[in-house]
């Protein structure tokens, strides 16, 4: 979650974490009562129905049940571990601490009393950013103040965590040197596509939304942003941005050169940001330019909308906001969807407020994943809408460190399970890895180590994130294979991913299809990782 630049709109204090909550597993279908009253700390396993299994992952299985009492080499497993692709991921969220402190101090920007990055010259109460260079103590000040470094466990870290976004800001303007810091770490974290959120032309945006003015008549608000191409300026803009950051990217990253970095190799696609909080005119205007990027620059996948559920606007615009979705959906079908919702605990929000943020993204706007999707048993028949997400194969994004920080939620008192029992499809994601201090290898291990799972368990997980990414072209994997054990689809049946070269309608196959392809990469990872263990 991102919370870009702060409006009036405070959040509410949050109850200390677990405060109120109703547990996970005393609402599951099937669970003996001894279960349902299970600690916090120790989930009880879900009832997910397994798959065959082969020799490779039996073998490999049984190494990492070896290592559960030998942390550093446990470590070492889970960064080699495949985990396919990061599908929810802010990138100025998700550039490391230290890397925004290096921008800023390129930039000659001035640090202020409260940590706030500001625009030079450095004026009464403000240091230079380059004094972090030389002094330990600022430099870590910064770092706790940017990024939940150090921030106590015991408190509710929302406010703190939204925060961070405002006091880096003005570091984050160069988007192609971003890229680079996050996809070298995505590359070297042993994924294999990445889907990262911005803001596209964001001052045109504005500006055009004010200028136009609301209309609570949909078609006709859109009919007069389309008006003398002024919808379409915005775009062209939106697209120029993403060349330069493309060019910015290519030479940080010294992709052109003999030695280009890890990150060059990495499949990347942007998802246009939506400011919540906004009024409605921009709000509508942002994903009117989101959605029309989309089908017109196949950089662009999709639009989601950010900053904090749970601010007073965003509440009272919800439904609204969805109804938006929906209509725009029908006048751009070329653009996906994927929706921060049920990203709320109580004592966050009033006990209504929990009960329709994840059935109206799903049923109203027509989501095709959730992001967070935290609140779901606080759902008003949460169970139908389960059902309901499973059917139509609607993934939730799971950012489990970011849900602590910002909820309190964790354990069995996150949806984790509840999801898995009712076959929702599940993709591990990092959220704002660089204010959360983590990587996806942290949330695939405390996955592992808090809902007991195996690695064929965690070996789908990496598999999911990819068949449920927005990547062009068909998936590797027949349909509805992925319940039973992923199937590969005719054209490469009998292919072995990582043993043999494809054969040539395989290779067709992989050609015209570079979902395709990226997962056919992975597997070829999971042929070599597994081999290692023999």
């Amino acid at each position: 979650m991102i919370s870009s630049i702060r409006t009036a709109h405070r959040p509410k204090s949050l109850l200390p974490a677990g405060l109120g909550l109703l547990t996970v597993l005393s609402l599951l279908p099937a669970v003996p009562a001894a279960a349902a009253t299970a600690p916090a700390a120790a989930p009880v396993k879900a009832d997910v129905s397994p798959r065959a299994v082969t020799t490779a992952e039996r073998r490999t299985a049984a190494h990492l049940d070896s290592l559960r009492n030998r942390p550093a080499r446990l470590k070492a497993f889970f960064k080699a571990l495949p985990k396919g692709g990061d599908l929810h991921n802010h990138l100025s969220g998700a550039a490391a601490t230290e890397y925004l402190i290096k921008l800023a101090v390129e930039k000659g920007l001035c640090i202020d009393a409260t940590m706030t990055a500001v625009a030079p010259p450095c004026g009464p109460g403000t240091r230079p950013a380059a004094d972090s260079q030389t002094d330990a103590a600022f430099r870590q000040e910064i770092i706790r103040a940017w990024s939940m470094q150090d921030f106590p466990a015991d408190q509710s870290g929302h406010d703190h965590f939204f925060d961070t976004f405002n006091k880096f800001g003005l570091a984050t303007w160069d988007r192609g040197k971003l890229l680079a810091n996050v996809a070298d770490t995505v590359v070297k974290q042993n994924q294999f596509y990445l889907e990262t959120m911005v803001t596209p032309a964001s001052d045109s945006a504005r500006a055009l939304a004010e200028a136009v003015g609301y209309d609570p008549d949909f078609a006709a608000f859109h009919r007069k942003l389309l008006a003398g191409g002024k919808l379409d300026r915005v775009v062209d803009e939106a697209v120029e941005e993403a060349d330069d950051s493309n060019a910015q990217f290519r030479a940080t990253a010294h992709c052109d050169t003999t030695h280009p970095a890890p990150g060059c190799r990495l499949p990347v696609r942007w998802i246009s940001q939506v400011s919540r909080g906004s009024t409605p005119a921009r709000v509508f205007t942002q994903i009117a330019v989101g959605m029309r990027l989309a089908e017109r620059d196949p950089r662009f996948v999709a639009v989601n909308l950010v900053q904090p559920e749970d601010w007073d606007s965003s509440l009272a615009n919800y439904s609204l906001q969805m109804r938006m979705l929906k209509y725009l959906r029908g006048q751009y079908p070329g653009a996906h969807l994927t929706l921060h919702a049920g990203e709320l605990a109580p004592g966050l929000v009033k006990p209504e407020d929990l009960t329709f943020h994840i059935r109206e993204a799903v049923l109203v706007a027509g989501a095709q994943r959730i992001g967070h999707g935290v609140d779901l048993v606080h759902e008003d028949d949460w169970r139908q809408l389960a059902r309901t997400m499973a059917r139509r194969h609607i993934a939730v994004e799971v950012p489990f460190s970011s849900n602590k920080q910002i909820l309190g939620i964790s354990g069995a008192e996150h949806p984790f399970n509840a999801y898995r029992r009712y076959g929702v499809p599940i993709v591990l994601s990092t959220d704002d890895p660089g204010v959360s201090r983590i990587d996806i290898s942290h949330e695939y291990q405390y996955a592992a180590k808090t809902y007991d799972l195996g690695y064929t368990e965690l070996k789908d997980l990496a598999r999911a994130s990819l068949e449920y990414a927005f990547r062009n072209g068909r998936s590797l994997w027949a349909t509805d294979s992925s319940r039973s054990g992923y199937r590969l689809v005719a054209a490469c049946r009998g292919n072995r991913p990582g043993t043999a070269h494809p054969t040539a309608r395989c290779a067709d196959y992989l050609s015209d299809n570079p979902k395709a392809a990226t997962q056919w990469r992975q597997e070829t990872a999971f042929a070599t990782f597994e081999s290692r263990h023999r």
